[in-house]
């Protein structure tokens, strides 16, 4: 049986220039890495991302405790190496080892795994995957990801075009026409790049918000297929006190449901992700009966990629779509249980990044392989695009081996 003979972790940087992890593992003449992100706008009960006293904690653990216990260890038992992962990290959200550390382990293993069976990722995980997800690209930035920018974190375009290549390069082209028309709109006004490479503008929301939606319109009728707005509020980080503190004003939690239904009908949205506190599961539940037959309502923060949550969500009616982040739960074998669960529950999936990204390109293999509706991972920058053009790759051979 061919087994781990080298482990290896890394300290790198991620796109923020802050330090993560690389876990690299060699079976005979196979090696793998993969490299773990980390998010600025995180939920209360994700995993922890890192031990409490940093990175440097992380690459001693796994140097003392993990990798002498993976030498030897068979990677086709993937189940295994993710249950022995949870024991040995003794936490609820990883934090003891790091979610990072855990995330990087556990896909590493898949990827050594595929690389012996001869396989890309995408087919040793499911060897019937034909379906490529919507791309969706940030354009327009706030939030946390930009500072002097929006409330709203996530302008983002959405282009469902006959190919994986064609949707791509649309996101892109709206990148850049969203550039044009936000120089026009305020000449001789700063404009620079957020944390997932979206223009950050002194707009108001709304107006931002329109501002996309013409560029989509526009992009549409040229490229002959659908390309839509869609946005992600990140909303907890703007709800303190009961209510939802905009730049110019305070909708308090009623107003905001009425707010977001009101943006879905009027500019024609493709999604919104996280409109509401990540504790609102009624508030979910109530923009859902509104919009929730032509918007994708999708949960973040709310689910945290964790099947107990997603569970609730589904009993509420909160939602029809969960963000899928492999680190926010910490392994392969999590990341599937939320999809599965989700599926199963009727609820679309899409897969995604973090803001501080790495270059590796793993969650392309994850969201062909597991059939998401979607991927979120940028229109631009080379951490973003490298996901991109992989999934570019995938549709290729998918296309040769039909």
């Amino acid at each position: 049986m061919t087994t781990i003979d080298a482990a290896r972790i890394r300290t790198i940087l991620d796109s923020r220039g802050n330090p993560t992890v690389e876990v690299e593992l060699r079976s005979g003449a196979h090696s793998a890495r993969v490299a773990s992100p980390s998010g600025a706008s995180t939920g209360t009960h994700e995993a922890q991302a890192l031990p409490r006293s940093g990175v440097e904690e992380a690459v001693r653990l796994f140097r003392e405790e993990i990798e002498p216990k993976l030498l030897g260890r068979a990677p086709v038992d993937q189940a295994g190496l993710d249950a022995w992962l949870h024991e040995l990290d003794g936490t609820s959200n990883f934090s003891r080892i790091g979610g990072n550390v855990a995330v990087a382990v556990s896909l590493a293993n898949a990827k050594i795994a595929a690389a012996v069976a001869g396989r890309p990722l995408f087919r040793f995980l499911n060897n019937s995957a034909h379906r490529l997800p919507v791309p969706f690209g940030n354009v327009i930035g706030g939030g946390r990801h930009a500072i002097g920018g929006t409330t709203v974190q996530e302008y983002l375009v959405v282009s469902q075009g006959p190919t994986i290549g064609a949707s791509v390069f649309a996101n892109a082209r709206v990148h850049r026409l969203v550039r044009e028309a936000l120089e026009k709109k305020l000449p001789g006004e700063p404009l620079g790049r957020g944390d997932e490479g979206a223009w950050v503008a002194r707009l108001e929301d709304e107006d931002a918000l329109s501002l996309l939606a013409d560029v989509c319109r526009a992009t549409g009728r040229e490229v002959g297929f659908p390309v839509r707005p869609a946005l992600d509020l990140a909303a907890s980080e703007f709800y303190r006190d009961g209510a939802y503190h905009y730049q110019d004003r305070v909708r308090t939690r009623e107003e905001q449901i009425d707010f977001v239904a009101r943006l879905v009908r009027d500019h024609r949205l493709f999604s919104v992700e996280d409109p509401f506190d990540e504790e609102d599961f009624e508030a979910f539940a109530e923009l859902t009966k509104r919009v929730g037959g032509q918007c994708t309502v999708i949960g973040d923060d709310l689910f945290v990629t964790n099947v107990e949550r997603l569970q609730r969500g589904i009993e509420a009616g909160a939602g029809n779509a969960i963000l899928i982040k492999p680190n926010q739960i910490g392994t392969l074998s999590d990341t599937r249980a939320a999809v599965d669960l989700a599926h199963k529950s009727g609820y679309a999936t899409v897969m995604s990044h973090r803001s501080g990204e790495t270059t590796d390109e793993t969650i392309a293999h994850l969201a062909v392989a597991f059939g998401c509706m979607g991927i979120k991972t940028g229109a631009v920058g080379g951490e973003r695009v490298a996901k991109l053009n992989e999934l570019i790759r995938i549709e290729e051979e998918l296309q040769e081996g039909a």
